[in-house]
């Protein structure tokens, strides 16, 4: 535990000397728990991360490069992080080693004034039930887990449940403990099991993204850039502009690649693939809408003004520009009238 005794020793130190020392690298393996960690600057925040199902690295995965999930987004922000990657399939972050390890870390990092938590669905739940433990103050959870306590939530009937159940969850930290932690959490309320366990985070502002599904498609959701557009104004901010988010899910929805992803992801289930053909309907149809909409509203006046500028020495060029146009203002009498005069 390198980073324990690292920080004991740090906090002897002087301010002026603790930044001396910085920037610091380093890691330590909890059993079936890799932690790396990165410290740059303690006037600026603290994140720490869990990494979700899917990521299931071994401990022969390990080398001096490597990166637990959201390790390298932290780097690059300029955010202090400590990086928590579970080894193996069945991880539930329950190793007794690496609670210790929290229960002594906390109370090493007051030079640390904000701290702030972020995880993706089983990392989610990482985030949730250590929470309090840690000292969060703000948390940013995506599809999160609140516990595979049977008793709690009988309604979690996934596989994974069945396969957690070789953990103890009957002692501390099985369950969500978010202290005064404030934040975000994002899920598909078309998923009833992550609405019932997002439910559960009352304290926290809720981000509904219809048609994202639960972890599987993480890495869809990605491919726009979506988890790590929403990651970054979290670790600056500590807080997202909503009606931005809103905007930005809404055009997500409305990319075709995005429900064919989705379909791919979810080839095996008839069950998902009604309820993707059905929220796709309903966004092709508000689609059409929406440009509609906002057709009336579109100024081609400039299109055109270039077009007749140089319709003499490039035709070709000022047929494209009015294309354009045409397409934006599909009924414009004066667009089609200058195609028929150039055609």
């Amino acid at each position: 535990m390198k980073l324990l005794y690292w920080l004991d020793e740090w906090l002897t130190l002087s301010p002026s000397e603790r930044r001396e020392r910085l920037p610091m690298t380093g890691s330590d393996l909890l059993d079936d728990v890799y932690v790396k960690y990165h410290f740059i600057d303690p006037s600026k925040p603290l994140l720490f991360t869990f990494s979700p199902a899917g990521t299931n690295y071994q401990t022969s995965d390990l080398h001096k490069d490597f990166a637990p999930w959201g390790y390298r987004l932290a780097q690059k922000q300029q955010v202090n992080v400590i990086a928590f990657q579970h080894l193996g399939q069945s991880n539930w972050f329950r190793s007794r080693n690496l609670i210790f390890f929290l229960e002594q870390l906390t109370s090493l990092l007051t030079p640390f004034p904000t701290r702030l938590g972020y995880g993706l669905s089983r990392g989610g739940f990482a985030v949730g039930a250590f929470s309090e433990l840690l000292k969060l103050d703000y948390v940013l959870l995506l599809h999160p887990v609140s516990t595979k306590n049977t008793t709690i939530a009988p309604w979690d009937t996934r596989s994974s449940t069945e396969l957690a159940q070789q953990f103890d969850w009957q002692g501390d930290y099985h369950d969500l403990q978010l202290g005064s932690a404030k934040g975000y959490i994002i899920y598909d309320p078309t998923n009833e099991i992550d609405r019932k366990h997002a439910k559960r985070y009352s304290q926290l502002t809720h981000l509904r993204v219809y048609g994202m599904g639960h972890g599987t498609h993480a890495s869809y959701l990605n491919k726009f850039g979506f988890y790590k557009q929403v990651a970054k104004d979290f670790m600056h901010h500590q807080e997202l502009d909503i009606k931005t988010f809103r905007q930005q899910t809404k055009t997500l929805r409305l990319k075709e690649d995005y429900y064919q992803s989705l379909n791919r992801a979810n080839s095996n289930s008839p069950h998902r693939l009604a309820l993707l053909s059905t929220a796709h309907q309903i966004l092709a149809d508000e689609k059409e809408n929406h440009v509609q909409e906002h057709q009336a509203q579109i100024d081609v006046q400039p299109l055109i003004d270039v077009a007749v500028k140089h319709q003499d020495d490039h035709p070709n060029d000022a047929i494209k520009l009015l294309e354009v146009a045409q397409q934006l203002v599909p009924d414009d009498p004066l667009v089609e009238h200058k195609l028929r005069q150039l055609g």
